[in-house]
């Protein structure tokens, strides 16, 4: 009788210390993470006037940063590359726009990052070692700058804010 509870007990403790191993494994990847956030485009086309905002709160003005766009498309995009205007806000009132291409597939027509099903996963660097010059909350737009109304096959849009590895 001993025996089966002492089993118990020690696949009871063996379970638990797995699954907290498990998360503080998954907790400690991402210790750099300043922000991040998707946004999911109705229908999987992104209309040119429907502009992602994200609002990120900045903490931190010493150490350097690094800014990710994250996208996610499918098959159906009809293009190698997407362009796309980014403006940053600063508390302060300060804006900057930028316009940035990024490359989605190889001239192949080969996709570019990681697939799963039909849609492919990537991560772009924006901008790195950035130190934003205050505190506050910093709101970040995103337009597809392609000169088509409904851009087919984009399924999410999003920004990446994390502490600079270098």
């Amino acid at each position: 009788m001993a025996s089966k509870s002492f089993k118990r007990f020690f696949f009871r403790v063996f379970k638990y210390t797995l699954a907290g191993l498990f998360f503080g494994v998954l907790i400690s990847c991402d210790q750099d993470l300043v922000y991040e956030e998707n946004e999911r485009i109705p229908g999987n086309k992104w209309n040119r006037y429907h502009i992602p905002v994200f609002e990120v709160g900045i903490s931190d003005t010493l150490e350097a940063h690094d800014l990710i766009i994250n996208i996610r498309n499918t098959g159906e995009y009809p293009m190698e590359n997407l362009f796309l205007f980014i403006s940053v806000k600063a508390p302060g009132g300060a804006s900057t726009r930028d316009t940035i291409e990024l490359s989605l597939a190889e001239s192949s027509g080969r996709w570019k990052g990681r697939g799963f099903g039909s849609i492919w996963q990537n991560r772009f660097y924006y901008r790195q070692n950035v130190r934003f010059a205050e505190k506050g909350k910093f709101i970040f737009q995103v337009e597809q700058a392609m000169r088509i109304e409904d851009l087919p096959g984009i399924v999410d849009v999003g920004l990446r804010v994390e502490k600079s590895k270098r």
